[in-house]
């Protein structure tokens, strides 16, 4: 299984999962969602998108810094729980991308000590394949979502996250739109909040505290996933939109193609190899990781899954 770049945040494959004889229902012709989660109505308009960080990361393509506008969208207040996606899954049998690998990657201090020693990713050791991973299994067979209902649904590709949301009726937002409704109405900020990443001390978002990657403090009141709901909304009334999890898009991923594409309702290329994240996720931390900011994004291909990717649903604008 190859790894590709940016193992730091999260692995990625690239190559199909052997075949497992577990057919994929279509996802169209699959039951309706039964329970709807009420989505927030942004009105769009211009907003500036991008960022010129002089510490961000260049081969992200973040910048340059661009005034776009969107059309009134609708996206959900938060990601996409383990909850209701164990209504997916039952509902249509649909097999995670990670189930047909039989093994996804998982933050090894989320692993007992005497966890067997399995795969590492090179280029970032905390990274370990393991072998029966999942999203009812987040750190291999010997766990499960008890206590996890309510946190975020994880090691789901974006296949799968593109299967669930065509279940629901919704999809996955643009990237414009993800930056938009993160921004929460403030303009050219770093955070959902504003400029300071703690304001007044308090912590409003979950991500790693302490030294990467030997010791969390815990400090925000985790270690791995938190609830969906968790922490202060932004201005437009939703969560977690930087730290927790990675959360996918629905752009083909390309680090300079946005510099000249279009500036109504923008979408990323119309190809590609990776798919853009966005948002960074409880492993985030200053010292190697600054992309828990509203205009960090990074690449992965779509067959990839980890403990720390994953997504929330948008659509059009409701009448």
């Amino acid at each position: 299984m190859k790894h590709d770049r940016p193992a730091c945040c999260s692995p990625g494959r690239s190559a199909r999962p052997p075949d497992t004889g577990s057919a994929r229902p279509e996802p169209a012709a699959a039951a309706a969602a039964t329970v709807p989660v009420p989505a927030v109505r942004l009105e769009g308009g211009p907003f500036t998108m991008g960022s010129a960080d002089a510490l961000a990361y260049p081969e992200d393509g973040e910048g340059p810094v661009r005034r776009v506008r969107l059309s009134a969208f609708t996206i959900d207040p938060h990601c996409v729980s383990n909850a209701r996606f164990r209504s997916f899954a039952e509902t249509t049998g649909h097999v995670t991308d990670a189930e047909c690998y039989q093994a996804s990657f998982v933050f090894g201090g989320l692993l007992p000590d005497d966890f067997p020693p399995t795969r590492a990713v090179a280029a970032a050791l905390w990274w370990r394949e393991v072998p029966g991973a999942d999203w009812r299994h987040p750190e291999g067979p010997h766990s499960d979502l008890t206590g996890r209902e309510n946190h975020p649904v994880v090691h789901v590709s974006w296949n799968d996250a593109a299967a669930y949301c065509a279940w629901a009726g919704r999809r996955l937002p643009t990237e414009a739109q993800w930056e938009y409704a993160a921004r929460g109405g403030l303009e050219e900020q770093p955070f959902p909040w504003g400029s300071d990443p703690r304001p007044d001390g308090r912590h409003r978002m979950n991500v790693w505290n302490g030294t990467f990657p030997s010791h969390n403090t815990r400090e925000d009141g985790y270690l791995g996933t938190c609830p969906v709901d968790a922490f202060d909304p932004n201005g437009y009334g939703l969560h977690n939109m930087t730290g927790n999890v990675w959360e996918w898009t629905a752009d083909w991923f390309h680090p300079t193609w946005h510099a000249t594409g279009p500036r109504q309702d923008p979408t990323g290329p119309p190809t590609g190899t990776a798919r853009a994240l966005r948002g960074g996720s409880y492993l985030c931390h200053a010292s190697y990781c600054r992309r828990y900011r509203v205009s960090a994004r990074m690449p992965n291909t779509p067959e990839s899954s980890t403990g720390n990717i994953g997504f929330r649903c948008a659509g059009p604008a409701e009448p």
